[in-house]
């Protein structure tokens, strides 16, 4: 086990040792979400309130006979900018809050958060392109 799959233990343990007025899986829910939308929120003032970032969106146009590779090159992000370090710092703390809740979620569930991360991880170099998004 590397030293990065153990912090992933580690936070998750830390989680389970922190939460204690929401540990039903009712708030947490609600509290994951809550969280979900908070990173959102923080992203969208970052375009809206700060400017850092500019969100230039319309309909994403491909070749329909291109190969994988020609398809990801003319895909957009519609995502203009560089984040500020303040947004940056914003939007980190907004994830790891989430996260948190993520893994308050698995430890009522008694599942493993890193052992998710590794079946996904498995799942989708297995599907290779077949398992796109």
């Amino acid at each position: 086990m590397l030293l990065k799959d153990i912090m992933v233990d580690d936070f998750q343990y830390t989680a389970h040792e922190l939460l204690l007025r929401n540990r039903s899986i009712v708030d947490l829910i609600t509290k994951y979400q809550d969280s979900n939308a908070r990173v959102n929120r923080s992203i969208i003032k970052a375009v809206t309130q700060c400017g850092c970032i500019k969100i230039d969106a319309k309909k994403q146009s491909f070749p329909e006979d291109g190969s994988l590779e020609e398809i990801r090159n003319v895909m957009a992000t519609h995502l203009y900018g560089k984040l500020c370090d303040n947004c940056r710092d914003i939007i980190e703390r907004e994830m790891g809050r989430n996260l948190f809740y993520l893994a308050s979620i698995c430890n009522t569930l008694d599942l493993n958060l890193y052992d998710i991360i590794i079946k996904e991880n498995d799942r989708i170099k297995l599907l290779g392109k077949y398992n796109l998004r």
